[in-house]
Parts: C-alpha cells; structure tokens; sequence
C-alpha cells in the first residue's frame, strides 16, 4: 500500500533525491515526492470507509426526518408553520425551532441525541456513539458531509483510514441536547494539524496546509453557535484527534526506511526522530489521563458550567430568530 500525499495532494511535499526503480534505493522502492521512499505495489488505496460513512449518515437524517413528521406535530402561532411544507412528512421544523432545517429536539433526543440527564441519571452511556450518527438539519448534514469527504478520504488514502468530543460536550451540556459528526471531524483536522507538526520537516507548502484547516475549522464552529449542534464536541473532538496524530500519524526517517539497501552490519539511525518520540509519550500520557479524569467526572455528576459560568455562548448563542435550549 503507498503512503504519499498530504492537505495539497502530494504538492506541497518537499522533493527527495535518488530515482526510481534504477536508483540504489530501489529494490521494490521508489522515490517520489517525498524524502522517504514509498513502497511500490502496483495498487493504490482506495477510499471507501469515508464514502460509506457519509451515505449512513444521510441514511440516518433521511429517517430522522421520516420519523419526525413535521406536519403531524402541534406548533404554536409563535413558533410559525413547518419550513417547505412540501415536502410532506420530510418537510423541516419551524425556523424558531430549528433553523438549521431539520428535525425536532423531541426526535432527535428519541434518536439518541446527547443528553446529559439520560447519561449520568438514566445510565444511557451509547449516547456518547448514537450521537455522533445524528444531524441537527441539512444545513449542519452538508457542512458536515462536504468537511468529511475533503480530509477524511485524504486521511483514509495516506493513511489506511469523536469520542473524546461526546465526552466533553456532556460535562457541559445538561439541559439541552447535542448531535453531530462534528466531534470526530474536528477528531481529524485534530489529527491532520498534529500530523504536520510532527511531519513538519517534510512539507514545503505549510502556510497553505494551515490555512485549508483554519478555514474549516472556523465554518464549523461558526455553526456550532446555532441551536443543536454543540461547539463542546468540537473542541473535545479537536483535541482528543490532535494527540491521537502525535501517537499514530508520525513518519519514519529516510535512513530507517533505507537500511535494506545498507551493507551487512552497518548501523542505521532511528525510525522516528527524537522530538517524535517526546511527543508520542507526552501526547498517549495526556489521551489516558485526560479520558480518565472525563469520563470520571461526567459519571459523577459533575457540571462543567459551575467553573465556567460564560463557557455556555460556546455552543449556542441565542437571538430573536432562535432560542438555545441550555438557556
């Protein structure tokens, strides 16, 4: 299986030296756009667990909204009618209500949304995975899907293929609920910032590789102030992905991989450099402890709001178009 690429498709990978199968570092190898050499098998990765991803999740949505049926639920003259009425039972709440276009807070809490009361009260602990299949409305289900496919298929094809985020988001929402794959997309702009840091000295084009994750990162959490869709998990998701990269996604030095081609007995640098390795200890020891002392808390009960009483606007803002249930 090839490993190459990066956020530009390869572009942006500094160029190694040495050639091709002619080369001295031949033997099966070649060397391409990068400083280390890549094995060749004649077959490339194909992306498939990102594509099968997003088709479950518009699956999902298309029975959330089936299940909804917004024209058979009572709304007040205040909260107005249901949006593109049209659409019979597939047709959307009412703005007030859910402005992103979709279902009910009731059916999306009767779906598995998160909730903090049925976790920590009811021991509903499958919340924190059910979740993460839910969307608040199209517009959340798009922004999501279009984020997915862009870095995840690049993810899978490097690579071979939101907990930490569910976890967090429930140690600060207790009276509203949350969904969303937002968590474990933000897992993996977590995941592809570590990756160029720890990679750094490989890439030549970092500005634009930073400025491709910043702008997603900011429409994402430009979302997450609106109703349902829960800014907690995104920064849960973030951080839990950004240390998973330090541990799973460094690369091996150019030596390490050469040393085939090495005479008998002759010595050959480490795999990793030795900031690599700093960061995969510092980074696996912060992952155990801070999922520890999370879950630890979230199963005792514990408000995240009481040390941090403005940590509310994070997640949802309310205005004179919407109300935000953790208010």
């Amino acid at each position: 299986m090839a490993r190459g690429g990066d956020l530009e498709g390869g572009r942006g990978i500094k160029s190694g030296g040495g050639g091709g199968r002619g080369s001295p570092a031949g033997n099966g190898y070649s060397s391409t756009s990068a400083p280390y050499l890549i094995e060749e098998t004649g077959t490339q990765w194909t992306s498939w667990l990102v594509p099968m991803f997003v088709v479950a999740n518009i699956a999902v949505f298309l029975v959330a909204m089936y299940i909804n049926d917004c024209p058979k639920q009572y709304h007040s003259r205040a909260e107005g009618s249901c949006v593109a009425g049209f659409l019979g039972r597939f047709s959307f709440e009412p703005i007030r209500d859910n402005p992103l276009f979709g279902p009910s807070s009731a059916t999306l809490e009767k779906l598995g949304a998160l909730q903090w009361g049925k976790i920590v009260e009811k021991h509903q602990g499958w919340r924190l995975v059910t979740c993460m299949w839910l969307h608040a409305g199209i517009i959340h289900l798009i922004a999501n899907m279009l984020s997915l496919v862009v870095i995840g298929v690049r993810l899978e094809q490097q690579f071979g293929f939101g907990f930490g985020g569910s976890v967090l988001s429930s140690l600060f929402l207790r009276a509203g609920i949350a969904v969303g794959a937002s968590g474990a997309l933000f897992g993996l702009l977590g995941a592809m910032l570590s990756e160029l840091i720890t990679n750094w000295t490989i890439y030549t084009n970092k500005a634009a590789a930073l400025v491709t994750l910043f702008v997603i990162i900011a429409i994402n959490l430009a979302i997450g102030i609106l109703p349902h869709v829960d800014n907690f998990a995104h920064i849960g998701g973030f951080l839990s992905g950004f240390l998973l990269g330090f541990v799973l996604l460094p690369r091996p030095q150019f030596a390490w991989l050469e040393r085939r081609n090495l005479p008998a007995g002759a010595g050959f640098k480490s795999k990793y450099k030795p900031y690599q390795y700093v960061l995969w200890v510092v980074s696996l020891a912060l992952l155990i402890a801070g999922f520890t002392v999370a879950l630890v808390m979230l199963f005792r009960g514990v408000n995240g709001h009481e040390s941090c009483h403005w940590c509310k606007y994070l997640s949802c803002i309310p205005t004179s178009k919407w109300k935000c249930d953790t208010f």
